[in-house]
């Protein structure tokens, strides 16, 4: 049936032709049509619930807020991970789920959940807010509106409108305003006047809350209709609250425009943002998911251009943090190495076995790449660095199908086989080999798919990406070279004397150059096969003892070269917002003055909280986030420009700036993560602090925080109920008249015409009657007349607790830090738990390492059993092909090389061993490497079969020198093509450009040195030691046979 389709295919060249031409046409397609990405477009399963309560403090948020909700969110199914933000006047709970639990039923049972547990939390608290989170909720570009000489007023506004025409794209999900304050109408009281009118403060509160309603008062039947009946009290302009009446005299009514001065303003400033250096408003857009980063950035400054025409000339509008270019880049970069590899592959078969046939073999890696891009097109999947993971690690594997076809059919046209016949010949003698070679690499990755947690989701784009290219490479062998091969090639005159001919009739000593020295090779170790099986194992074992000892250790991910950076700014005090943005600007110049900066975004004070380990830093700040310029014009990599901005901000008196380099891969936060958990929140504060100030004494650890609560101070007005109650007076008479100084008193909201929210009503005492000091000078209205609070209040200064931060149920609290550059996370792990040892730790306090520690540990667990799998699916699969438990074994031995060999290179070139790149690279060898054996032991069996009067040393050297030259082929073009990311190198032969280093270079060398090392070292030994392996079965019966007659000759002459 096979040699029947095969043979149908080679005959109908018309169709296959026009069979090969759609699959590219719909390959180019798909490429044009693929949304473009930095990262994987990854369902993060966290749902935030948010609950707002004027005034609470963090200790009563915790007990009253988030403890009854954590009750109901803990007992959900697929919860994870809970945790709890409890803070000056709200509380916020994180939830994770498993990232196998549908996103959609996880938001539902957290609503269900939240609803059951408002009954439980104070009825003042607002209503829960719920919302999911997602990659897509991360800006792709942020545009500043600024300009000297502009209002705040005018920014606000000409930011909205710019805003509201961003969100009318289709594939823009939001676009967030920072920068900018809530609109109020504030009516400022007149002290004076209000004295003189004799009006309490109490009476203007009310006065304006009783007129300010929509009253419904029912309906009127008539009998000739039924008609509703309604009293419009709602204020809809500033007129309508100066109108309201406070009190009749007989001197007319006096109303509250008497007594106050309206102004429509906004709320006090608790935070700025700046772009490129100078005071803007920020519209931050992010972009819907599976949607191309370039089109949405593309379409964002189209309209921002045509907005801006209609600006005033002075407003400046900038770009900040525009990722597309660097996407762009990435992606353009590893295209052209990759086209550079190809031009390489070319190179290496032509030379080794033509012009056609190298034609034939290369023609397989873009046809691959177009099938792959149609799959992927076809999933809804986006072109991100994970898909590009999976087109670099397939263009090693996917030519060795092309390569073991071709070589054969040339040995046949050589031998004078017509054409068609010779690769009709060639693919119905391999084709079981290529399927098995195929099905043992795909078994090497798909365990892989089963990868847990959010690294899973990153990582599941790898295995889908390289079936789709191993696929599309099977079917251009089988199907599409043999008849691009006979169209393209011409019969050729039989050579009598040929080196396969000598091969094929074991004069081996005739054959000259490379074959001939690899036959002497083979003579040699077939001839002393347990001597150089005991070499190798003595060869493996010693690399091991070498890594040992001379490993420079693992981590998780890898240190990319940085385009993008950021600096946190914290400090410890009772700050106001003018003097927070007056520190976070004296980082931004300190900053600015290091320069190789294209944008800049600050932010400083207006919280920072964010999720994952801890969350942010209690004593942070600000923030700000750069761009880096283009690294082919500056004299600094990013590396040495981050430290350089380091050592501006540094040594700043009490200020703690570090650098925030941005993530590459799976998010894991700093580096070491230290959590302790415990309910006492003092003893727990100060064990942080011990293990705080050890870690900043240590060498080789930057940006220590922790997330202890920071120590502040609060005024508390105690009230003497009793005294209180002698003048007629309350608490709520009392906080009434303090709010009027501090933020204002809420008295009702309107919606004018020019705005999209309500805006509050705020009623307040001018600006030189707010402050401390005016506390004890506040008089409240009793049935006695004015009467002052301090004859019954006493200020009281506390210490104050700024934050508790809760996880699964307990307090917890983080010491987390960073390595410096060239120092390993794991060596200062060991040195911190060494020390702990020493430590007398409190029997009430539980110690964890997590972040990066304790991803690396769950990622080194999975790659051991992936690879455990996988070697079980590849030996299942070799069972069934050679029907051999001891070939197939002998096969999968391959792979133990493969993996010394790695190490062998870890240790020459002084890399770490990184949990992902270098483990994903141990696995993608172990489905490369045991193609060569598999070919060879087939071709082995094959032979034996067609010859029965060989002998066993005469079919392994044939065997070996008929493949050497398609195993050096297949092993040469993998090595060769990523020799020079494996070097460190970027050649870009589309953009004409050689680049030293750089992100894409110190992106990929990891993983290409490991295919290379692993790839070179095992193929050498697999040259070698396989065919000693082959024939060690023989050998030692020999051996025992030998040992049988000599005691047998001893017995029978005793």
């Amino acid at each position: 049936m096979i040699q029947s389709l095969i043979g149908s295919a080679i005959e109908r060249t018309r169709t296959m032709m026009s069979v090969l031409a759609a699959i590219v046409f719909a390959g180019l397609a798909s490429y044009s049509a693929i949304p473009i990405e930095m990262d994987p477009d990854v369902p993060i399963p966290i749902v935030v619930v948010t609950i707002l309560h004027e005034g609470i403090s963090p200790e009563d948020s915790e007990r009253l807020l988030v403890r009854p909700m954590e009750l109901e969110l803990r007992s959900l199914e697929g919860v994870e991970e809970l945790d709890a933000y409890a803070g000056e006047g709200s509380a916020t709970i994180v939830v994770e789920f498993d990232t196998k639990f549908d996103q959609d039923q996880a938001l539902v049972d957290v609503r269900e959940a939240v609803n059951m547990a408002k009954a439980k939390i104070p009825s003042t608290a607002e209503e829960p807010i719920i919302r999911e989170v997602s990659m897509s909720d991360f800006p792709i570009i942020s545009v500043g509106i600024g300009g000297e000489g502009i209002s705040e007023r005018i920014k606000f506004r000409l930011a909205r409108e710019l805003r509201d025409e961003i969100e009318t794209i289709d594939d823009v999900l939001e676009a967030r305003l920072e920068g900018d304050r809530e609109e109020i109408l504030e009516a400022v009281i007149d002290p004076s006047e209000l004295e003189a009118y004799g009006i309490s403060n109490e009476e203007l509160l009310s006065a304006v809350g009783r007129n300010n309603r929509l009253i419904a008062a029912g309906s009127v039947d008539t009998g000739r209709g039924r008609f509703s009946i309604k009293i419009p009290g709602v204020i809809e302009t500033g007129e309508d609250v100066l109108s309201i009446p406070l009190k009749a005299t007989s001197d007319g009514v006096i109303t509250l425009a008497d007594v106050v001065s309206l102004r429509r303003t906004f709320k006090d400033a608790d935070g700025y943002s700046r772009a490129n250096g100078s005071s803007a408003v920020v519209v931050e857009v992010a972009k819907r998911a599976n949607t191309s980063i370039v089109d949405v950035v593309r379409e964002v400054k189209t309209v921002v251009e045509e907005v801006r025409k209609n600006f005033p000339a002075n407003v400046e509008v900038s770009y900040i943090a525009d990722m597309t270019g660097d996407t762009v880049d990435q992606i353009d970069t590893l295209e052209g190495n990759i086209t550079t590899a190809m031009f390489l592959v070319l190179t290496v078969v032509v030379a080794a076995v033509g012009i056609r046939s190298g034609l034939l073999v290369a023609l397989g890696i873009p046809f691959s790449f177009m099938f792959a891009f149609m799959i992927v097109n076809l999933l809804g999947y986006t072109y991100n660095f994970m898909v590009m993971f999976g087109m670099l690690l397939g263009l090693g594997m996917l030519i060795d199908g092309a390569i073991v076809v071709v070589e054969l059919a040339d040995r046949r046209l050589k031998d004078g086989a017509s054409p068609k016949a010779a690769f009709s010949y060639a693919v119905n003698r391999m084709f079981l080999p290529i399927i098995a070679s195929t099905m043992t690499t795909l078994a090497a990755f798909l365990p892989l798919m089963f990868w847990p947690g959010v690294a899973g989701q990153f990582m599941k784009y790898l295995p889908i990406t390289v079936f789709a290219v191993l696929v599309g490479s099977l079917g251009y062998a089988l199907l599409f070279a043999p008849v691009l091969g006979a169209m393209i090639s011409r019969q050729q005159t039989r050579l009598e004397g040929s080196y396969h001919q000598l091969i094929n009739q074991g004069r081996f000593d005739e054959v000259g150059g490379i074959i001939g020295a690899y036959a002497r090779l083979l003579r040699l170790s077939t001839a002393h096969p347990l001597i150089v099986i005991c070499c190798t194992v003595v060869l493996l074992v010693a690399i091991l003892q070498a890594y040992s000892s001379r490993g420079v250790g693992s981590t998780y991910f890898i240190d990319v070269e940085p385009n993008f950076t950021g600096v946190n700014i914290s400090a410890r005090g009772n700050y106001s917002a003018e003097e927070i943005r007056d520190i976070v600007l004296d980082v931004e110049r300190r900053v600015q003055e290091v320069g190789y900066i294209d944008s800049s975004y600050t932010r400083a004070g207006g919280g920072h909280s964010s999720f994952g380990n801890g969350g942010s830093a209690p004593d942070k700040i600000g923030a700000m986030f750069m761009k880096l310029s283009d690294r082919r014009t500056r004299e600094l990599d990013g590396w040495q420009v981050e430290q350089a901005m380091e050592d501006a901000i540094k040594n700043i008196p009490g200020v703690r700036a570090e650098i925030n380099s941005m993530e590459m891969g799976p998010p894991v936060g700093k580096d070491i993560q230290i959590r302790l958990r415990g309910e006492d929140l003092k003893v727990l504060t100060d064990h942080t602090k011990i293990i705080r100030a050890h870690l900043e004494e240590m060498e080789g650890l930057v940006a220590v925080d922790d997330t202890a609560p920071m120590p502040g101070i609060e005024w508390q007005i105690e009230v003497d109920r009793a005294k209180a109650a002698m003048t007629g007076a309350d608490v709520t008479s009392v906080g009434a008249a303090i709010q009027l100084i501090t933020n204002g008193v809420l008295v009702g909201r309107y919606r004018p015409d020019d705005v999209d929210d309500e805006v509050d009503i705020r009623i307040r005492y001018p600006e030189e009657y707010r402050g401390v000091s005016q506390l004890d000078n506040l008089r409240v209205s009793t049935s006695s007349g004015q009467v002052p609070i301090s004859s019954f209040v006493e200020r009281v200064a506390k210490s104050k607790v700024s934050s508790i931060f809760r996880q699964d149920g307990s307090r917890v609290m983080y010491v987390r830090a960073n390595t410096e550059q060239g120092v390993l996370p794991n060596d200062k792990l060991d040195e911190i738990r060494e020390w702990l040892s020493t430590q007398e730790i409190d029997q009430s306090i539980d110690i964890k390492f997590r972040g990066a520690s304790e991803e690396q540990q769950e990622v080194n667990q999975f790659i051991g059993v992936a690879f455990t799998l996988a070697l079980m699916a590849m030996g299942i699969l070799l069972v069934t092909q050679f029907n051999s438990f001891y070939q197939a074994l002998l096969i999968l031995s391959a792979v133990v090389m493969s993996t010394i060999g790695v190490l062998l290179g870890l240790i020459v070139t002084g890399y770490p061993f990184s949990a992902i790149m270098t483990g994903i690279g141990i696995v993608a060898l172990a489905g490369i490497i045991v193609n060569n054996n598999i070919v060879l032991i087939d071709t082995f069996n094959h032979l034996r079969r067609e010859n029965p009067g060989w002998d066993m040393q005469r079919v392994i050297m044939t065997t070996g020198c008929q493949r050497l030259r398609p195993v050096f082929l297949t092993t040469f073009t993998t090595g060769f093509g990523l020799l020079p990311l494996a070097s460190g190198v970027s050649i870009d032969l589309i953009g004409r450009e050689i680049e030293v280093g750089g992100p894409t270079a110190s992106y990929w060398v990891q993983l290409a040195s490991a295919v290379v090392s692993g790839l070179s070292f095992a193929t050498l030994l697999t040259l070698v030691v396989t065919p000693a392996l082959l024939i060690a079965p023989e050998a030692i019966k020999s051996i025992v046979n030998k040992v049988r007659d000599f005691l047998g000759g001893r017995m029978s002459a005793a």
